[in-house]
């Protein structure tokens, strides 16, 4: 194992595109209970109650689905410069600057080999609520809402690629990800990993692509306090004839209590709760599952469906 960087500090934000953005934002905010930190053109910036940013969803008017750039922030302007530097020098293909958004300042833009791009940013815009959204307790970013779901906290999101080492190597070179998990197929090839950048269990995954496109999304994670708010979720979503995927249940990989559902626009979106799971083993190894362990199921045997092989956004041709 190698000393992982240590100059990410965590996912920020996630730009995910809707061609159906008013029945998307609707979702979004009524149903599963974001709050809205701002518009700007074709885009709304939103955020879990504690979410301490100005946005960690960027949900942008497009003329498809899917994910347009995932955010991370770093722990320091030095940090930013070295891990440029990193990028530059690993012969990923590299956007350059941006002047950064509503929600953060500049930010270095790179793409990883299969179409997605990544930022990573340090100046940050902090949520600063009006009164009628300050917190009785002073150490929360907002005041807690009972507006749908009302998840509290960005937590990951699930890439696709074609070749997951290929992928798991761009994480480990740009980001300075640590793999807590993976499978391990019978082919040899590695069917997902899960990546931290922090003692999070994980911030992202990237499970193997079965479709034939490019740059695509397979789900966006918002986490919940406790299993019961997901209980809770699957009624919320059953009254608004949400598409239920998968689930309650929990996985056998990172032992998460899941829900996904799909959104209006059909960009797959989970609820999870980890409960207190969190990586403090400095040495800790990556756990591996064979392809005769996955086939059993989820943790209490739940089967995995189909679509969660083959669904992702934007559809593939």
């Amino acid at each position: 194992m190698t000393d992982p960087v240590q100059d990410t500090a965590h996912l920020g934000h996630v730009e995910v595109y809707t061609d159906r953005f008013d029945e998307s934002l609707d979702f979004f905010t009524r149903v599963y209970g974001l709050k809205i930190s701002g518009r700007d053109g074709d885009s709304a910036y939103l955020r879990a109650w504690d979410d301490y940013e100005f946005h960690t969803l960027k949900l942008t008017r497009h003329h498809t689905t899917g994910v347009g750039h995932i955010g991370y922030r770093v722990v320091s302007p030095e940090a930013l410069d070295r891990r440029v530097k990193a990028i530059e020098a690993s012969g990923y293909k590299t956007h350059g600057w941006v002047d950064g958004d509503a929600g953060h300042g500049r930010a270095f833009r790179f793409e990883d080999p299969f179409g997605h791009v990544f930022e990573l940013y340090w100046d940050t815009v902090k949520y600063d609520p009006p009164a009628d959204d300050r917190p009785a307790l002073k150490n929360m970013a907002s005041r807690y809402h009972a507006q749908g779901v009302s998840p509290r906290r960005l937590d990951h999101l699930n890439l696709l690629a074609s070749d997951v080492t290929e992928f798991r190597d761009f994480m480990v070179t740009c980001l300075g990800s640590r793999v807590t998990e993976q499978i391990r197929l019978d082919n040899g090839r590695l069917g997902g990993c899960w990546f931290t950048v922090n003692n999070k269990t994980y911030d992202l995954a990237c499970t193997e692509e079965h479709g034939r496109g490019d740059g695509r999304l397979h789900h966006i994670t918002y986490a919940t306090d406790q299993r019961e708010d997901i209980l809770r979720a699957a009624d919320i979503f059953l009254e608004n004839g949400v598409h239920i995927e998968t689930g309650p249940h929990k996985h056998a990989i990172q032992g998460t209590f899941f829900l996904y559902v799909w959104e209006p626009a059909g960009n797959r979106v989970e609820l999870a709760n980890a409960g207190a799971r969190l990586i403090l083993d400095p040495d800790w190894e990556t756990v591996t599952w064979t392809e005769a362990e996955r086939k059993r199921g989820q943790a209490w045997g739940l089967k995995t469906i189909e679509t969660f092989h083959t669904h992702g956004t934007p559809p593939a041709d």
